[in-house]
């Protein structure tokens, strides 16, 4: 019975222990609510909010080109391939692989020696026609007299007169002989048709080659150059109607060297549809100077339709999208953010057109908007590079 006394009273004496841990716990719990309200209230005693760090841009007013996007090819401003016109031996080479070559410079050179003597004989047999026309025809003029004195028949002078213009049409066939013997010596000499870039050398010195037969090398001319692209049918009527108004600018970008376009203007439209593709074949023209664009390459194309004047735009991170559409966060100069449902239109690089909900010069939020709600405090990161920034022209490197 004694036993069972000292254990109850044990435990009496442990659950006030208890109780009085638990109680000084809570207190002190007090204590540090109090303190931490007091550091976190105003002067008057109101609460004071905290401040979400946001990164913030100004919408800007400025020209945005309305742009079509696609691939396209380069293609060479002239191409030509080089063959012979005559048969024979390749005497001569007088050009390097890959060289700049201009209009008339020697190419190729064929064996000309039998040419030469085809000329040689070609001219002999002019000069024995020749001279033989000319007797006939002294003849003829001789007899002429006798028939009118009734000394020779008529049928005498008739064929003399007949033998003398068979004469002179053998020397007009002559003529045209020795100037065909001419023209195929000149074709032994090849020379470049275009100024342009020779490819590779196809045919070497000593090999005896057909007319017509083989190519011997392939010339283009990239100063200037094409570049073709394909759009679909469904901006045929759009590009027409700004073609109209003068060129179109096209820019041809070259992968590596993205921040650096080649510029030219829009030259061609097919005159018909691709019914297999749906799509319209169109040809800008480039200067080519610095020869960037090599003939097969592959480049992106941007066609420039329309600038646009005075568009108003955001960075595109900016713009949120949520059940009543799009909107975005503005900073108001109170510091707080204020939720703006907008109307926005086509991007443009990395900005976004603002049709209707935003003006000017007003802060918006680009980064941490997924802790703002309206009327948030904020805290703006990049204020300092914020003071006089502006965004830069977008038309500005095109």
């Amino acid at each position: 019975m004694t036993i069972c006394r000292m254990r109850i009273a044990e435990k009496g004496l442990m659950m006030t222990r208890n109780c009085t841990l638990r109680a000084i716990s809570a207190m002190a719990l007090i204590l540090l609510l109090s303190l931490f309200a007091a550091a976190c209230s105003t002067g008057n005693g109101k609460p004071m909010p905290r401040s979400v760090p946001v990164i913030v841009e100004s919408a800007d007013q400025k020209n945005i080109p309305l742009q079509l996007k696609t691939i396209g090819n380069v293609e060479s401003f002239n191409a030509v391939t080089v063959k012979v016109l005559v048969g024979g031996e390749i005497s001569g080479v007088y050009f390097k692989e890959g060289q700049d070559v201009k209009k008339g410079d020697l190419l190729f050179k064929i064996d000309p020696r039998p040419y030469e003597a085809a000329l040689k004989q070609a001219e002999a047999s002019l000069l024995r026609d020749q001279a033989q026309a000319k007797n006939a025809e002294e003849q003829a003029k001789r007899y002429a007299i006798l028939v009118e004195k009734d000394y020779v028949s008529r049928d005498q002078y008739d064929q003399l007169r007949a033998n003398a213009d068979a004469l002179a049409a053998a020397v007009e066939a002559d003529k045209a002989n020795v100037e065909n013997s001419r023209l195929q010596l000149s074709y032994c000499t090849i020379m470049s048709p275009i100024n342009g870039r020779a490819g590779s050398v196809l045919v070497n010195v000593g090999n005896v080659i057909k007319a017509n037969d083989i190519s011997l090398t392939t010339i283009n001319q990239i100063m200037p150059t094409y570049v073709t692209f394909s759009m679909p049918e469904q901006n045929l009527a759009e590009i027409k109607k700004h073609m109209m108004s003068g060129d179109l600018r096209v820019d041809a970008i070259i992968p590596g060297d993205e921040n650096h376009p080649a510029q030219g203007a829009l030259t061609f439209i097919d005159n018909a549809v691709d019914r297999t593709t749906g799509t319209i074949k169109l040809k800008g023209t480039f200067a080519n100077q610095d020869r960037r664009l090599w003939p097969g390459q592959f480049v992106d194309v941007i066609l420039t339709l329309i600038t646009e004047p005075n568009q108003i735009v955001v960075p595109s991170q900016a713009v949120q999208t949520g059940q009543q559409g799009q909107y975005l966060y503005v900073i108001k100069s109170d510091m707080t953010a204020e939720l703006r449902i907008i109307t926005s239109g086509r991007t443009y690089r990395n900005w976004t057109i603002v049709e209707k909900g935003i003006a000017p010069g007003e802060k918006v939020v680009t980064d941490g908007q997924l802790r703002l709600v309206p009327g948030t405090k904020v805290e703006i990161k990049n204020a300092k590079l914020e003071e006089g920034k502006t965004i830069a022209n977008p038309d500005e490197k095109n």
